[in-house]
């Protein structure tokens, strides 16, 4: 017979206490995965050092487009953008000074400002009261009504570019800065609707019923408990909204006429004659890009808190 003690078996459906786990028997030092130490030695300043250099990649068109607005036409035409560095007296502001003087750019400029800011605004307003209404407020047919708003989600825009061009020439806004605005509203919505429904409802309900107890209504609840919360969420859409309407050049090119395009179109009909307006384009196409950026960078702390809401609770 065997001389080795038993061990003590413990009793069927009888669990340990709370706070008393089972001994573990520790790993000996050279057991670990290879996947976990390469995973250890990869994650720390290698891993860093690689994203800096990506990030300046990342940044050498940005850096680039600006040299190449400081300089003339001349030494653009002779050699690339990075021999500044070696020449810093090619840099100048005239191409800056021949841009404000182009009716067309500076025009277009405050079309853009037009629009983005009405169809942003317009998106974050109304996107906040119809979330708030589909997450906290009893109405016939809730569900439903958001399932459609969600479906609409999965509609392309060169789908409607047709139906509501004709639907915009016989109400006489086709061509306009108001039919712009509401064609980005109209296909804004949808996301915005869905992404502050989210958010508002991971709001605690015993919040809101604090706020009713003590005599609130559905609008001063929304305006002075619901709102704060949502300032994140409100900043992510609202970038979101913005860098959309900005950049976008398919709506404007179909939706504008000549007295109501923006930027990225009027920089589109420069191209034409890319020889002879070349310094028009280099600081036209800067600041159109760098207004958006700075607009993220701006913001950037509320929009990564908004897009991190709701990961960890």
């Amino acid at each position: 017979m065997s001389s080795r003690p038993l061990k003590a078996r413990r009793p069927a459906g009888v669990r340990p206490p709370a706070g008393v786990r089972p001994s573990v028997k520790a790993r000996p030092p050279g057991s670990r995965s290879l996947a976990s130490r390469i995973a250890d030695r990869v994650g720390g300043g290698l891993v860093q050092a690689f994203l800096i250099v990506v990030g300046m990649f990342w940044l050498v068109p940005t850096i680039g487009l600006l040299l190449a607005s400081l300089r003339t036409p001349e030494d653009m035409a002779a050699d690339g953008w990075w021999t500044v560095f070696t020449e810093p007296s090619q840099l100048t502001f005239g191409a800056y000074e021949t841009l404000l003087e182009n009716g067309d750019i500076t025009g277009s400029l405050l079309n853009t400002a037009y629009i983005t800011v009405p169809a942003t605004v317009l998106v974050v307003v109304i996107g906040s009261l119809a979330g708030y209404a589909f997450a906290w407020m009893e109405f016939p047919g809730r569900d439903w009504w958001f399932l459609g708003v969600v479906g609409l989600l999965v509609v392309p825009v060169q789908v409607a570019l047709i139906p509501i061009a004709e639907l915009f020439g016989s109400l006489g806004i086709f061509g306009s800065l108001v039919g712009v605005v509401l064609f980005h509203v109209g296909f804004g919505l949808p996301f915005a609707v869905f992404l502050l429904r989210n958010f508002f409802a991971e709001i605690p309900k015993e919040l809101l019923e604090a706020a009713r107890l003590d005599g609130a209504g559905e609008l001063r609840l929304f305006a002075r408990v619901v709102m704060p919360l949502a300032g994140p969420a409100i900043a992510s859409l609202g970038i979101f909204q913005f860098l959309w309407v900005w950049n976008d050049m398919l709506v404007a090119l179909i939706f504008t006429d000549s007295g109501s395009q923006p930027i990225t179109v009027a920089l589109q009909t420069q191209v034409r004659q890319f020889g002879n307006n070349i310094d028009v384009l280099a600081p036209g196409a800067f600041i159109s890009m760098v207004i958006p950026l700075a607009v993220f960078f701006a913001f950037q702390r509320q929009f990564v808190s908004g897009v991190m809401a709701g990961a960890v609770k």
